[in-house]
């Protein structure tokens, strides 16, 4: 599985804007929404409840929310450049300007952990990241996160 399984060009927001965390998550609700063809009300809920758990906000400036949904057919992924950084109560305390979210089949448990690593991979390296934040456009945000680095393999 690659991250090509779980984006499409539709799952792609450059430059963001929100103030705060919850504008962020509604945000990318709001895309997947279209996406899976789902209210963004029941996709906002899932990922408030994972929140509730404990942030998502994984350091570096980087944070995968994500959650399982009941009778989605496939996990979906929804990436997300933030305009102007925003706080999202990260492990290091940094604001947050990258974002993937993942919505997995509620069944789906290790092809969900799979999916994590493989964005956790993708968003650890530093060279990615710089790249995902020099990105110019969705198409280009896109091409950098599905591109065939090694450091990608699952």
């Amino acid at each position: 599985m690659g991250l090509e399984d779980l984006l499409s060009p539709e799952g792609v927001v450059h430059n963001l804007r929100a103030k705060c965390k919850r504008d962020a998550l509604q945000a990318l609700a709001d895309q997947a929404s279209v996406i899976i063809n789902r209210p963004a009300s029941d996709i906002m809920a899932t990922l408030l409840e994972r929140e509730q758990l404990g942030s998502t906000g994984v350091g570096d400036g980087v944070a995968i929310p994500h959650g399982k949904m009941d009778d989605l057919k496939k996990i979906v992924g929804v990436l997300a450049r933030v305009e102007t950084p925003v706080t999202f109560d990260s492990v290091d305390d940094q604001p947050v300007d990258l974002v993937f979210m993942l919505l997995a089949p509620a069944n789906a448990t290790a092809a969900h952990l799979k999916a994590l690593a493989k964005v956790s991979r993708l968003l650890r390296d530093p060279e990615a990241r710089d790249a995902l934040r020099g990105a110019e456009s969705a198409e280009a945000l896109f091409a950098i996160a599905t591109s065939d680095r090694k450091h990608h393999a699952a």
